[in-house]
């Protein structure tokens, strides 16, 4: 298993849904599948981690009319 935590966000997004097609398709022994899932799953941890990085980054932006504005990423529900 490759480092996915040097990954870039995109990069690391196109790995798991490369993933998530091959776990679709059922042609993978099992062993292959758990270990392609462990994968999915530190990858999602990856692009989570990511994601929560930009939100604190962007936490304050500043509005048109001077006033500052908590900056929050609504995440979809499964």
């Amino acid at each position: 298993m490759e480092k996915n935590e040097n990954a870039t966000f995109e990069e690391a997004m196109e790995k798991l849904e490369q993933i998530v097609g091959a776990l679709e398709e059922g042609n993978v022994p099992l062993e292959k599948a758990i270990s392609l899932f462990q994968e999915g799953m530190n990858l999602s941890n990856v692009c989570h981690e990511k994601l929560k990085s930009v939100e604190g980054k962007m936490d304050q932006i500043v509005e048109e009319n001077g006033e500052i504005k908590r900056f929050s990423v609504q995440e979809d529900e499964v």
